[in-house]
């Protein structure tokens, strides 16, 4: 297992010089480096109407978009690998931060803010640039990083129901920072990380040059897949390696209250959840809830789990290896791998895979403010207990900013 600490979209900024130039001056370094003064009709600066709409657009966490978060100077919106090639060249010319955006959401405001309102930036939103082509028969597909993993999931499913690619549940996280980051989903014990499953990509470097595997070595190809989004480059677009997965599956959820042994089913959890069968992935997520009891504030962990094979097998597997936890028939259900993503995510059932391509949130943490963090453990631990403290309370502690917050 390694350390992690989750971030729902991995996007970065792109130290450049020191020097401050006036946002006029950009725009024109970005005229005269195109060739071509359209690339203006796709940049939105803090005078433009439309730049409020575009900057918040995948803005999930009110946290991030209060009237005083640090803005961009501009929003750059391109076509075509031009377009990029010419902001990173105008970008160090002039001084700028560059911050890549891949157009899902961003809970941590990475991609799209910045720590301090005397840092001038730009920020490069790549949605535009979202082609998905998958070939089934060599069992691959090339994206480009502006797609949403939802949008992988439909083209793939729509192609295929036994093919699958192993990242996250969230369907609106952003191809582009997930794989930069590592990403990981409900069937990575079998088949590793999302970044694991990248073949080759296409990268504009700082020089603006497009590199691919063979042209920018293995050893930049390694660092771009988890090393950090805009930490190396720019990722125009990723091929990745798909896996075989049964055309039908079993996701199941369970939850439990504190006086319902919640507490003890996560430390029981944490002993048998990594030494599970591959084909198992088990996650919990700690909430705050009413009690059954008397209506009173307790907190309550909710199991879920996708197993690459079907109920009947499972259940058996789940009472010899964890039958504290109850698991019934009528707590799983049998679907496709891509409908298991969106009961991973939404907890609920025929839901049609359109629903995939939707790239607004619609989880219970759109549009507020929250702190929202997971974390992987070596160990079993005490540290649960502190967590659960932490959810009564309501206060969670931010290390990037140092402070307790508090979503009430």
């Amino acid at each position: 297992m390694f350390p992690f600490l989750l971030v729902f979209l991995l996007s970065f900024s792109w130290k450049t010089n020191a020097s401050t130039q006036p946002v006029e001056q950009f725009l024109h370094c970005l005229s005269l480096r195109s060739g071509n003064s359209s690339i203006t009709k796709l940049v939105y600066t803090r005078h433009n109407s439309s730049y409020s709409s575009v900057l918040n657009s995948s803005a999930q966490n009110f946290r991030f978009i209060t009237p005083s978060s640090p803005t961009p100077l501009a929003i750059i919106t391109p076509l075509r690998p031009s377009h990029v090639q010419a902001t990173v060249y105008c970008c160090r010319k002039h001084g700028l931060q560059l911050r890549t955006r891949s157009g899902g959401h961003d809970f941590e405001g990475l991609s799209y803010s910045a720590t301090s309102c005397n840092v001038p930036f730009v920020v490069i939103d790549l949605a535009n640039l979202r082609s998905v082509r998958v070939d089934v028969e060599k069992a691959a597909a090339w994206v480009e990083s502006g797609a949403t993993i939802g949008e992988l999931y439909y083209e793939i499913a729509r192609k295929s129901a036994t093919l699958a690619f192993p990242a996250g549940i969230g369907h609106t996280i952003g191809i582009g920072g997930h794989l930069s980051g590592g990403g990981y989903g409900s069937i990575f014990r079998k088949y590793g990380l999302a970044a694991d499953n990248v073949i080759d990509s296409r990268l504009i470097d700082v020089r603006g040059r497009i590199l691919d595997r063979k042209s920018m070595g293995e050893d930049l190809f390694w660092a771009i897949r988890g090393g950090g989004g805009g930490s190396f480059g720019i990722v125009l677009a990723w091929k990745l390696k798909l896996v075989p997965v049964p055309a039908n599956l079993t996701a199941c959820s369970v939850t439990k209250t504190l006086e319902q042994n919640a507490t003890e089913l996560v430390h029981r959890w944490q002993s048998i959840g990594h030494i599970l069968p591959k084909e198992v992935h088990m996650s919990f997520a700690i909430s705050r809830a009413n009690s059954s009891v008397d209506g009173t504030m307790t907190v309550q962990a909710s199991f879920g789990s996708v197993f690459l094979g079907n109920i009947n097998e499972l259940i058996p597997l789940m009472e010899e290896k964890f039958p504290e936890l109850g698991l019934s028939k009528q707590d799983c259900f049998e679907m496709s791998w891509a409908e298991s993503i969106l009961y991973s995510a939404l907890f609920t059932t025929g839901l049609p895979l359109e629903t995939l391509l939707n790239r607004t949130q619609v989880s219970p943490l759109s549009k507020l403010f929250f702190k929202a963090k997971s974390d992987f453990v070596k160990r079993p631990g005490t540290r649960i207990r502190r967590i659960v403290a932490q959810v009564l309370r309501g206060r969670y502690f931010d290390p990037k900013y140092r402070k307790y917050f508090d979503p009430k």
